[in-house]
């Protein structure tokens, strides 16, 4: 992990605080897939529109064959901001080949463009949508999942929770170092505010893009503060040690557990944010993509 991050280093990219949304989207782009496995080959890979919350949204389904299958609905990471099915089409691709499920990764509103709730309200309406139509995509919409990583996992909690109050079933919510507190002022985030990938600088630039400071306590952008985490979907949480996300990542698998909820957690040493996306470099990346074909199957079988 330090030899990734001492090459990143070298790379010399401009941070994403210093640049602008569009050039940021460009900057992420281009190097997202540049550690990731090679992108493998699927039986069905195919792009369509669905109805997100104000409007068609693209998405792409991964299939490991034409069966119907179970379906993980993710959501991609990148601070609310950036990010794509591009720049996660290879981890999404690795996700279906590991579970032998569907996943349908969907391009929801990004900020500044669209500023919270934008892209919570793509995901509800996406995942309640999914849940009836999946029969039409050849796929069980009866066993279906949310996922995402980073940005993306914190969406897939709050997917988790509206899941539970609207009264639909979900298999599993595959939260992958996902944030779930108000304020970035857990302890990791000072541990590790600079030099372990995600700096404090960043996650300032794109919450600052994506929310108002006087509505971080809403728990649809921090799912640490919802009033009632009992009743929700099993949850498989992936975490790197090396993170500022990781103590709210442990604090809400913590909260889950302690209210009655079948948790999974897997705590990956000596790796930095983002590492599951590093399938090239660091091995961790293979055992965190294992953990999470293991989980979906598990659950999905349940």
């Amino acid at each position: 992990m330090a030899g990734v991050l001492n090459r990143i280093y070298r790379a010399n990219r401009p941070a994403f605080h210093s640049l602008s949304p569009k050039q940021a989207r460009i900057g992420y782009l281009m190097g997202a897939e540049i550690l990731d496995l090679p992108r493998a080959p699927l039986a069905r890979v195919e792009n369509f529109q669905v109805p997100g919350a104000e409007g068609p949204l693209a998405a792409r389904l991964y299939a490991p064959s034409d069966a119907c299958l179970p379906v993980l609905l993710y959501l991609h990471g990148g601070g609310f901001t950036i990010g794509s099915l591009d720049t996660h089409d290879s981890l999404c691709r690795q996700l279906a080949l590991r579970s032998g499920a569907a996943v349908l990764s969907l391009n929801y509103r990004l900020a500044p463009e669209n500023r919270f709730p934008a892209a919570v309200d793509d995901c509800w309406a996406v995942m309640t949508w999914l849940a009836k139509a999946a029969p039409s995509l050849g796929l069980d919409g009866s066993r279906l999942a949310v996922g995402g990583d980073s940005a993306g996992g914190t969406l897939a909690a709050v997917c988790a929770l509206h899941a539970r109050d609207i009264g639909l079933k979900l298999a599993l919510q595959l939260l992958i170092t996902p944030g779930t507190t108000a304020h970035a002022d857990t302890a990791s985030h000072k541990l590790f505010a600079n030099g372990f990938l995600l700096d404090a600088a960043s996650i300032d630039w794109f919450f600052n893009h994506y929310i108002s400071h006087h509505h971080k306590r809403d728990w649809r952008f921090a799912p640490l503060e919802a009033e009632d985490h009992s009743d929700l979907a099993p949850a498989c949480v992936l975490l790197a040690e090396c993170d500022p996300l990781v103590d709210e990542g442990i604090a809400y698998a913590d909260l889950l557990r302690a209210n009655g909820g079948q948790v999974q957690l897997e705590l990956f040493r000596g790796v930095t944010h983002d590492f599951i996306k590093m399938g090239r470099a660091i091995p961790e990346a293979l055992t965190a993509l294992e953990a999470c074909g293991l989980a979906l199957r598990q659950a999905f079988e349940a």
